[in-house]
C-alpha cells in the first residue's frame, strides 16, 4: 500500500524488451535507506518490485498487462517517474490509501499557470467517472490529489507549488497520458452495495442501509 505522497523522482536509465514485457533500470534522486531486494516501489503510481538494488539504482520488471494499462510503456530513457516506497504501518497517512494498481490512463486536456499554482484538467476514462467526485481523492501518476471540480468529460485539479516542484508534473504537457487510480474505498462500497442489491428484492434505500448498520 501507498499514500500518494511522492518521495522523489526516478530517471529511467535503461529500458529493454524481455519475454513479452520490459525491464526498466531506474535511478532515484534520493537515498534508498534500508533498501530490500523485492520491496515494492510505486512508479507513476504503478506498484513494481525492485531488484538488483545498488545505491540509488535498481531494476524492475514490467508485465505486458501493466504496459497495456499504464503510461510506462511510452516513456523513453531519460524521462522521470514519481517514486514512493511502500507504506509502513507506523507511517503517517498524508494522502489517501493507494493500492498501486492503476485503473486507466487519461490525457491532459488543459494546463494553465495561475500565479504560483497550476490548473490541470484531465479527461475521464470510460467507466472511471463514478469514482471521481468533487473534493474527493484521486491518484494521478502516483500523486494523491484532491478533485477541485468535475466537468463533462473531465475533472480539474489545482497543483500547489510544492507538488509541482517535487513531482514530474513540471514536464507534463497537454496530450500526455497519466495513470489514474480511483479511491479504493469507493470501489469497495460500490461492490458491497451491488452485492446487497442482488440479494434483496427491495433494492437499496435509506431504510435498508440503516437496518444493516451503514447509516
Amino acid at each position: 500500500m501507498f499514500t500518494g505522497i511522492v518521495q522523489g523522482k526516478g530517471k529511467i536509465v535503461d529500458k529493454r524488451n524481455v519475454g513479452g514485457g520490459m525491464v526498466f533500470v531506474v535511478e532515484a534522486d534520493f537515498d534508498l535507506t534500508d533498501p530490500e531486494e523485492g520491496e515494492s516501489i510505486a512508479h507513476n503510481g504503478v506498484c513494481l518490485t525492485a531488484r538488483d538494488i545498488s545505491g540509488r539504482r535498481y531494476s524492475v520488471d514490467v508485465s505486458p498487462e501493466t504496459l497495456d494499462r499504464t503510461n510506462l510503456g511510452v516513456l523513453a530513457p531519460g524521462r522521470l517517474v514519481n517514486l514512493e516506497r511502500a507504506l509502513r504501518l507506523s507511517d503517517r497517512l498524508g494522502g489517501h490509501l493507494v493500492s498501486g494498481h492503476v485503473d486507466a490512463t487519461a490525457r491532459i486536456m488543459e494546463r494553465k499557470p495561475l500565479g504560483d499554482f497550476v490548473l490541470f484538467t484531465f479527461e475521464v476514462p470510460t467507466g472511471l467517472g463514478r469514482y471521481i467526485i468533487e473534493k474527493g481523492s484521486i491518484t494521478v501518476d502516483g500523486i494523491s490529489l484532491t478533485v477541485a471540480a468535475v466537468k463533462r468529460g473531465g475533472f480539474r485539479i489545482w497543483i500547489i507549488p510544492h507538488t509541482f516542484e517535487v513531482t514530474n508534473l513540471r514536464e507534463r504537457k497537454i496530450g500526455d497520458p497519466v495513470n489514474l487510480e480511483g479511491d479504493i474505498i469507493g470501489k469497495y462500497v460500490e461492490k458491497f452495495v451491488r452485492a446487497m442489491q442482488r440479494n434483496t428484492s427491495d433494492g437499496v434505500d435509506t431504510d435498508f442501509l440503516a437496518k444493516h448498520g451503514f447509516i
